[in-house]
């Protein structure tokens, strides 16, 4: 017998905190991807190399995402594409497919790029593909261009550095060693520029220390000057590992300062700052006064109203509400599908003092159901979560955002009222790829 069914029920439920596994909450299995598109992709970071051209080599279906991307940013001039074909794997000529094919982009380029970034995909893997001939024999046609390997490749995601590590450590893998300025420092691994008024940047500004950042590079001369940094600050967590690679390569010392919202990290990074760098240390009493007032204000604002955080719009989940239970929020539930080893006390803290907090997969199958509930009384800190929610109240920002330290949490305070007391457009908004698009490079 035929059974009408009218709508779906999500079949999946939250784990409270307390019965969570660190840092691997939930098991592996059939996954999803939401219609969220604010974070950034491998084409858009990329593009982040000023003059660079990227070169896809993939099969057709798999190029789709890549083309829509180079499209949405208008940077097709700086976008080409060779498609592997089932030939290639039967005939055994993979080598020769880069090769002429990347050749014949560049020949019929108006003018040639300073730098290519060719991105080979797991097709090259399982059939056992020579890539450093590939590129051996590339740099030898094309003396005057830079290459680097780049990679779209989804069977890297469970095992070794993910593909978001990569990717992160290939931005600087085209620096060139130069002399090292004492003094100088270089923000790695950012999508978006710091932000001017950021606790890190406006110390070290105010200081004269002269900072080179990749998403303020305009010119592929600018980027290269990124070399002579002595010191690479590195806030993102999967960005650590390519600081860790340029520190051995070009000689520069690295400061990894994560991410957080906890005022006693945002303090003891900044110390370590100034054990480096003639910083002034700032009035931390003052500043953490403000932010207590920012918090205070929001809070007068939004009262009780249940709120969401999902891991797209920070890094640190976890220390975001931790920040805000603290301070009399009514936070309900994280979307995060794990953890990075830095939340670990948050997530130690949040089990003993908040055990029945929510955290709720993105990735899971079941959660395309999901969307089917809208709850217009939920504030939503981040893309994931209102549209897991159909949540119109929702601060629309992804990856840290160029925020930084005690700025971080007094500019989300204002996004927070904001979002509290005007709707957006959710389908419209979190379709934008790189929260914007065509205003991320």
């Amino acid at each position: 017998m035929l059974r009408k069914v009218n709508g779906h029920e999500v079949n999946i439920e939250p784990i409270k905190i307390k019965d969570c596994d660190f840092p691997s909450p939930f098991a592996a299995g059939l996954e999803f991807s939401s219609p969220a598109r604010g974070t950034w992709n491998i084409a858009h970071q990329g593009m982040l190399v000023p003059e660079a051209h990227e070169i896809f080599v993939c099969a057709a279906s798999c190029l789709r995402g890549v083309v829509l991307t180079a499209y949405e940013m208008k940077a097709e001039r700086r976008f080409s594409t060779v498609a592997v074909e089932e030939q290639n794997l039967i005939e055994g000529n993979m080598e020769d497919l880069i090769i002429d094919g990347v050749s014949d982009i560049i020949d019929q380029l108006p003018e040639k790029p300073p730098c290519v970034l060719v991105y080979t995909s797991c097709v090259h893997h399982f059939c056992g593909c020579d890539l450093d001939m590939v590129y051996r024999e590339l740099r030898d046609r094309y003396p005057d261009i830079d290459f680097t390997d780049c990679y779209m490749n989804p069977i890297m995601r469970k095992s070794g550095r993910t593909p978001d590590q990569i990717m992160r450590s290939r931005f600087y893998s085209l620096l060139k060693p130069r002399d090292i300025v004492p003094g100088t420092v270089a923000f790695l691994g950012n999508d978006f520029a710091m932000d001017k008024n950021s606790t890190l940047y406006k110390l070290l500004n105010e200081a004269g220390i002269k900072i080179h950042e990749l998403a303020s590079c305009t010119t592929y001369d600018e980027y290269q000057e990124m070399a002579e940094a002595e010191y690479y600050i590195v806030d993102y967590p999967s960005a650590k590992v390519g600081g860790e690679d340029l520190e051995e390569r070009l000689g520069g010392k690295l400061l990894y300062l994560p991410f957080t919202f906890s005022y006693d990290e945002i303090r003891k990074n900044v110390e370590t700052l100034a054990e480096h760098l003639p910083i002034t240390l700032p009035d931390f009493a003052s500043e953490e006064q403000a932010c207590e007032k920012a918090l205070e204000e929001v809070k007068d604002v939004i009262g009780n109203t249940p709120i969401a955080i999902d891991y797209t719009a920070f890094s640190r989940p976890l220390s975001l509400a931790r920040l805000l239970l603290t301070h009399g929020f009514n936070v309900k539930s994280v979307y995060a599908d794990a953890f990075t080893g830095e939340e670990k006390e948050d997530f130690d803290y949040l089990c003993e003092n908040y055990p029945d907090l929510e955290i709720w997969p993105t990735l899971d199958a079941q959660m395309r159901f999901a969307s089917d509930r809208k709850q217009t009384d939920l504030l939503c800190i981040g893309q994931k979560a209102a549209h897991f929610n159909s949540a119109p109240h929702f601060v629309n920002l992804v990856e840290n955002a160029g925020f930084y330290g005690y700025q971080a949490i007094t500019d989300l305070c204002r996004l927070m009222i904001d979002a509290c007391q005007n709707e957006k457009d959710i389908r419209t908004s979190i379709q934008k790829k790189a929260w914007g698009c065509e205003s991320c490079i």
